[in-house]
C-alpha cells in the first residue's frame, strides 16, 4: 500500500486554514496514494479546551468536515484518514475524538479514541466518550487497525485480524518522551508481526508543542522512514517495504529543547496575531537565553530588547546587554529606571515608612516599573511581551508578581535553570552569540547593593534536582533527605513551593518542555509538605 503522511501544523479553530493544508496535500499527494493520513483532531486542531461545549464549533466542526468530503471526490479512488470531533451516541453535547476515512464524498468507516488523554491540559473526559468498540476495517488488500492517541488499542485489533495499524496522533513534546513512543511502537510492531504507521502532529499551540517525529516501522519492528522533529513533512511511504531503511537516532536533549522552544514561541506570536516582541535584557543568561530563541523564531528585526538599568545596576550589565543585541542583531534600547524609583521612594515614603535600607517592596517597586515599561511598550506598538523566568524561580516564588513576571509568554518558565545555562551554550554552539560573560557573571537580580541570587535561594544545582524529586518524581521531604540532601534545604525548598501557588496561577502561558509541569496545588489550604 502506498500511505501518504501529512505531519503538519494546525491552527485551533481554524477550520479553513486547515482544510487548506489538506487540500493542498491532496493536490500533489492523492493521485498516487492509497491512503493519505493526517493527525489527530486535524480538522479542528488540538487541544481544544471548553470549544466542544459550544454548539456553534461543533457545526463548524462538521462542516469543515463536509468540506473534506467534497473535496475527496476530486480523487475518489484515495483514502483520507482525518482526525475530527464526531457527535458520540451516548448522548447530548457529548463527542468522539474520532479518525475518520474518506472516500468519494463519504464517510466508509470510523473509529473513536479509546483511552482518553485526561489530566492537565489534555482534560478530555470533560467533553469527549471513550471508543465504545474498536474494529478493522478492510480497504485495499488491507485490514486497517486504526487508532488515536498514545495508548492505542493494538491488542484488540490485533484480535479483530489487523494487518496495518495506524495511529493518529497529537502527542506533546517532553524531554525523553521521543524514546519511549518509539520503544512502545517497535515493541507493538514485533509483538503482534504487524508493520506500524504513527502520524504525529507538529506545532505549538498554546503552552503545548508538538514534535512530530512520525514513523513507520515494519512487522520486526525495524525502522523503515522516521520524519523529522518540529517542522512540516510530507511524504509517501511504501508499506511493503521491510528491514531497517533508516537508523533511528534520539535527538540530543538540549536541542530537543531548544528547538521546542523555537517553534513554540514562532507558533505562539504568530498564531495570536502579533508580529512583533520586546523582552527586558537584563544582562543576565535568562533573558539572554530568551532574546536568542525569539530572533531564532521570528527574526532579529522583529525583536526589540530594552535595557532599564537602575541605580543597583553594575555598568557591565548594560554593556552586556548591548553586547548581545549586537550580536543578534536586535533592536536595542535603554530606558534608565533611577528617576521614575526615586518618585515612587519619595511618594511612597510617609505612607509606608519607607527608610534608607532597601527593603523587599523597593526590590519589587522595581521589578514593576520595569514591567510597566515593557506593557507601555507593548500598548503603544502592539509588541507582544515575552517575559524571562525560569522554572527554578516560578516554583519557589523567585519573581516579583506585576514585575518580572508580566508578559504574554513565559517562554522557559518550565525550563530549570541549569538547563538555561546548557541552553546558552548551544545557541554559541556555532559562534558566540550570548557573550561569555553573561553566561559566567554570578545570577543577581540587581535590586540592591551587592544581591546575588543565593542570598535567597540554594545553589541553582542543588535546588534543580530537589524540585527535580519533589515536583517531578512526588518524592516527600523525607525521601528526598533519605536522598542525601539537608533537611532545613529541602523543607525550604517544599514550603516555597506551596507558597508561591499564588503567583503561578497569575503568570503568563508558558512553553511546556515536560510532561506534567507546575500543577495546580491548593492556595488556601493546610496541606503539609
Amino acid at each position: 500500500m502506498r500511505l501518504t503522511i501529512a505531519q503538519l501544523d494546525t491552527t485551533v479553530g481554524d477550520f479553513s486554514g486547515n482544510i487548506k493544508k489538506a487540500t493542498d496535500v491532496l493536490s500533489r499527494f492523492a493521485r498516487n496514494s492509497d491512503i493519505v493520513v493526517f493527525p489527530e483532531m486535524f480538522i479542528t486542531g488540538y487541544p481544544l479546551g471548553e470549544l466542544p461545549e459550544r454548539q456553534w464549533f461543533i457545526e463548524k466542526s462538521q462542516a469543515a468536515i463536509e468540506e473534506l468530503k467534497s473535496i475527496s471526490r476530486s480523487c475518489p479512488d484515495t483514502g483520507i484518514l482525518v482526525g475530527a470531533p464526531l457527535p458520540s451516541e451516548n448522548g447530548e453535547n457529548r463527542l468522539y475524538n474520532a479518525a475518520l476515512l474518506i472516500q468519494n464524498g463519504r464517510i466508509i468507516f470510523w473509529q473513536a479514541k479509546s483511552a482518553l488523554s485526561c489530566g492537565g491540559l489534555l482534560d478530555e473526559a470533560r467533553q469527549f466518550d471513550p471508543a465504545d468498540s474498536v474494529s478493522a476495517f478492510p480497504f485495499k488488500g488491507e485490514m486497517l487497525g486504526v487508532s488515536i492517541g498514545e495508548h492505542p488499542p493494538v491488542e484488540q485489533l490485533a484480535k479483530k485480524g489487523a494487518t496495518l495499524f495506524i495511529n493518529l496522533c497529537a502527542s506533546p513534546f517532553s524531554v525523553g518522551r521521543e524514546g519511549i513512543r518509539f520503544e512502545a511502537i517497535t515493541r507493538w510492531a514485533k509483538r503482534y508481526s504487524v508493520p506500524f504507521v504513527y502520524v504525529n502532529s507538529i506545532g505549538g499551540n498554546d503552552e503545548l508543542i508538538f514534535d512530530g517525529r512520525s514513523l513507520f516501522v515494519d512487522k520486526n519492528g525495524s525502522p523503515v522512514h522516521i520524519f523529522p522533529a518540529f517542522e512540516e513533512f510530507v511524504e509517501t511511504i511504501d508499506t511493503d517495504l521491510s528491514g531497517a531503511q533508516e537508523e533511528y537516532i534520539p535527538q540530543d536533549e538540549i536541542e530537543s529543547v531548544h528547538n521546542a522552544l523555537v517553534l513554540g514561541l514562532r507558533d505562539y506570536v504568530r498564531k495570536c496575531g502579533f508580529e512583533k516582541v520586546v523582552v527586558g535584557l537584563s544582562g543576565g543568561v535568562d533573558s539572554s537565553v530568551v532574546a536568542a530563541l525569539a530572533a531564532e523564531a521570528i527574526g532579529a528585526e522583529n525583536v526589540l530588547g530594552l535595557a532599564m538599568p537602575s541605580c543597583y545596576s553594575s555598568p557591565e550589565s548594560e554593556k552586556y546587554a548591548r553586547h548581545l543585541a549586537g550580536n543578534l542583531g536586535v533592536n536595542f534600547a535603554v530606558i534608565p529606571i533611577s528617576d521614575i524609583y526615586e518618585s515612587y521612594k519619595i511618594s511612597l515614603k510617609e505612607e509606608l515608612s519607607l527608610g534608607d535600607e532597601v527593603s523587599l517592596t523597593l526590590e519589587n517597586i522595581q521589578a514593576r516599573i520595569r514591567g510597566n515599561i515593557l506593557m507601555a511598550f507593548s500598548n503603544r506598538f502592539g509588541y507582544l511581551v515575552l517575559s524571562s523566568g525560569n522554572r527554578s524561580e516560578a516554583a519557589v516564588g523567585y519573581c516579583t508578581l506585576y514585575g518580572d513576571m508580566v508578559g504574554g509568554l513565559a517562554v522557559i518558565s518550565d525550563v530549570p535553570k541549569t538547563m538555561v545555562y546548557k541552553l546558552a551554550h548551544y545557541i554559541n554552539r556555532k559562534r558566540e552569540v550570548i557573550p561569555s560573560e553573561i553566561i559566567s557573571r554570578v545570577p543577581s537580580a540587581e535590586l540592591r547593593p551587592g544581591q546575588i541570587d543565593q542570598d535567597t535561594l540554594p545553589p541553582y544545582d542543588i535546588l534543580d534536582r530537589i524540585l527535580s524529586y519533589y515536583l517531578d518524581e512526588k518524592k516527600s521531604v523525607d525521601e528526598i533527605v533519605r536522598l542525601g540532601f539537608d533537611r532545613e534545604t529541602v523543607l525550604w525548598v517544599a514550603k516555597a513551593v506551596k507558597r508561591s501557588e499564588f503567583k503561578r496561577r497569575q503568570a503568563p502561558p508558558g512553553l511546556r518542555i515536560r510532561l506534567p509541569g507546575l500543577e495546580r496545588v491548593p492556595i488556601a489550604s493546610k496541606w503539609e509538605c
